[in-house]
């Protein structure tokens, strides 16, 4: 099962919620592989991983494979990396991606990460693509790929306008090109509980029968911490409120994706 975390706009802690979802995935068991499409690197960075070191095994390097008549192209497999916790790999950023777009772009390679992701159907239980903040070649051949999408969200009413045109440019790229792809839910970020337009904003969401997630996850001066050190927060303060609150979130998708795949057998 492969989710992306996408939101055309910068800003909503959208490394912040993959990289913690991807860590909870295998801290509960779930082989899991964290992709970094963002060329900025955060998540890359969050989990330790210097994305100016060319160690070859980037996904700019998996992407930006040439295959001709008389050569073949490197399995993705020999691209994944083991991080310092157990059961979680990552194919990390690169500066490469900004450099390699317009290229990738001309050949029509926007199949070429689902195409990839399929050879790792017996390898991994769980997937997760972090992307840049905008609908370009990465995050739609991320779109492509994924089987499930998650909304990082913060509650003004610009996120609100993003939000709805997220929402439409991925329903035409549902219909031209990946029909299973299921808007699995809006996260709610740096969420106040103690302001009255924060939630305006989620009813009026809530109005439109969007699909919002609970818990709800607040600001936390925390998760800046985490970042410096290089360690998830469900890691670094398992106990702390927001760990326990990304606990919760896990186990709601988790739970949904359970279901669903119950309904499947039947």
């Amino acid at each position: 099962m492969r989710r992306v975390v996408f939101n055309q706009k910068g800003g909503v802690g959208k490394s912040s919620i993959t990289v913690n979802l991807a860590a909870l995935s295998a801290a509960q068991g779930y082989k899991t592989l964290l992709i970094d499409l963002d060329v900025q690197g955060n998540s890359s960075h969050y989990l330790g991983v210097d994305i100016n070191i060319d160690n070859k095994k980037s996904i700019a390097d998996l992407l930006n494979q040439t295959v001709g008549w008389f050569s073949m192209s490197t399995p993705i497999k020999a691209f994944t990396q083991p991080t310092a916790y157990e059961g979680l790999d990552i194919i990390p950023s690169s500066p490469k991606l900004e450099k390699i777009e317009s290229e990738l772009e001309r050949r029509y390679k926007i199949y070429k990460l689902r195409d990839a992701l399929n050879e790792l159907a017996d390898s991994y239980d769980r997937i997760y693509i972090d992307t840049p903040p905008n609908l370009n070649f990465f995050s739609k051949a991320a779109l492509i790929a994924a089987d499930k999408l998650l909304i990082p969200f913060d509650c003004d009413s610009f996120s609100q306008q993003a939000l709805l045109t997220l929402l439409n440019n991925v329903a035409e790229l549902r219909e031209d090109h990946n029909p299973k792809l299921e808007v699995e839910g809006v996260i709610v970020n740096m969420f106040n509980a103690h302001a009255k337009f924060p939630n305006m904003i989620i009813d009026d969401l809530n109005d439109l029968a969007l699909p919002v997630l609970k818990p709800y996850l607040p600001l936390s001066i925390k998760m800046k911490e985490s970042h410096y050190h290089q360690t998830p927060l469900i890691h670094l303060l398992p106990k702390h409120k927001l760990s326990q609150q990304f606990t919760q979130l896990f186990q709601t998708l988790e739970a949904s994706q359970t279901a669903a795949e119950v309904q499947h057998t039947e």
